[in-house]
């Protein structure tokens, strides 16, 4: 199709359009309805039992951020992993383990704050006989958010 002078002005004028509502979409308050983000299975290669994981906020614009409510039912854990810019997890539920590698598990429960630096290889989950939910904030660095690794081997998880 040739492009006349009318029809490209009105191609010009949509496009400028819509990239300053988008733009203005950036800059106003918008809120995510409750529900609005469907929850999904932990998927076996990263997860050992049952694990329920809800997206709460996705990053927009220029942020990185993301986060999602994950609860682990009894016995249930994330694999060895790492985080490029770390990990934040907010408990709000249960009683679970996080661990370092080389180190002990330590208890969590309800409204510990966890700080997990760059690039550490860790786990979380519920213990063995509770179930636990936390809130889980990282970041992404080059479009990268974690690095799965192996299984926790059931002598690492029960290590207390």
């Amino acid at each position: 199709m040739k492009m006349t002078p009318y029809i490209l002005t009105l191609v010009c004028l949509f496009t400028t359009a819509y990239v300053q509502a988008n733009s203005d979409n950036e800059k106003t308050i918008s809120i995510q309805p409750n529900g609005s983000q469907l929850p999904m299975t932990g998927l076996e290669p990263y997860f050992t039992g049952p694990v329920r994981v809800e997206p709460v906020f996705q990053a927009k614009g220029e942020a990185k951020g993301a986060g999602a409510m994950v609860t682990f039912e009894p016995g249930s854990r994330t694999n060895w992993h790492t985080h490029p810019v770390g990990q934040t997890l907010i408990v709000t539920s249960g009683k679970g383990w996080v661990a370092q590698w080389g180190a002990q598990s330590q208890v969590i429960e309800p409204g510990d704050v966890v700080h997990i630096p760059a690039n550490v290889k860790h786990w979380h989950g519920a213990t063995d006989k509770t179930a636990m939910s936390h809130l889980a904030i990282q970041e992404s660095k080059n479009g990268k958010v974690v690095t799965w690794m192996e299984a926790v081997t059931e002598q690492q998880y029960i290590k207390k």
